[in-house]
């Protein structure tokens, strides 16, 4: 659809929107698997539902859904270098993470401010995205620490004012 609206334009107005950064992950068979995603939105305390838009073009995301779970795991502001572990195409991104298996069996990551694990709720069409949506069956996090922010491009930390 041709909406007039410039692509380049589109993304310089959106990135100056901030988002958190979170590692959704998910299990195909034995591996573990995961795709950063800053799309995270939380959509209903009733029943309790948490939403985020992988794009269409994921080659994670198909094998996620396959397992009916996820898990989404909030980035601190100390794991910039765990993101763009999973944007390397070199090496093993989970090498020295310690993840443990969250009730579903996605990977939940301790060190994250916090995991929210979720059944598939539904998956919605959302032009080059899908839009999809968990019932969240556990979830548990951290008392301490900032969360990652990305914003216009570039990774950053959250400052309170005041």
């Amino acid at each position: 659809m041709d909406t007039g609206i410039d692509g380049d334009l589109y993304r310089k107005v959106l990135g100056r929107y901030p988002t958190g950064v979170t590692l959704v992950t998910g299990m195909a068979g034995d591996e573990p698997l995961a795709m950063v995603i800053g799309s995270f939105v939380s959509v209903s305390m009733d029943p309790p539902l948490v939403g985020f838009l992988p794009g269409r073009n994921s080659n994670t995301w198909p094998r996620i859904e396959a397992s009916g779970s996820f898990c989404i795991n909030v980035l601190s502001d100390a794991q910039e270098a765990l993101a763009n572990a999973f944007f390397r195409r070199d090496g093993d991104p989970w090498e020295g993470i310690g993840w443990v298996p969250a009730t579903s069996g996605s990977p939940a990551i301790p060190s994250c401010l916090a995991s929210i694990d979720c059944s598939i709720n539904d998956v919605v069409d959302a032009g080059d995205h899908l839009f999809v949506m968990g019932l969240i069956t556990d979830l548990s996090h951290v008392d301490e620490g900032s969360p990652l922010v990305f914003l216009g491009g570039r990774y950053g930390e959250y400052r309170p004012l005041g």
